[in-house]
């Protein structure tokens, strides 16, 4: 019988990609949410526009 190794937590890995999406989502949503609770994109509240 072989031992399973774990797989690696770096990389392009499916765990990676899962978190990637997961934040990305959090942080789309978090946009969302300062946009509307202050009428300013984030553009407009870094002073870029």
């Amino acid at each position: 019988m072989q031992a399973q190794t774990p797989e690696p937590k770096l990389g392009f890995t499916r765990f990676a990609e899962l978190w990637n999406g997961r934040l990305a989502m959090i942080g789309f949503v978090s946009a969302i949410v300062v946009e509307m609770a202050t009428g300013q994109g984030i553009l407009g509240q870094l002073g870029i526009m």
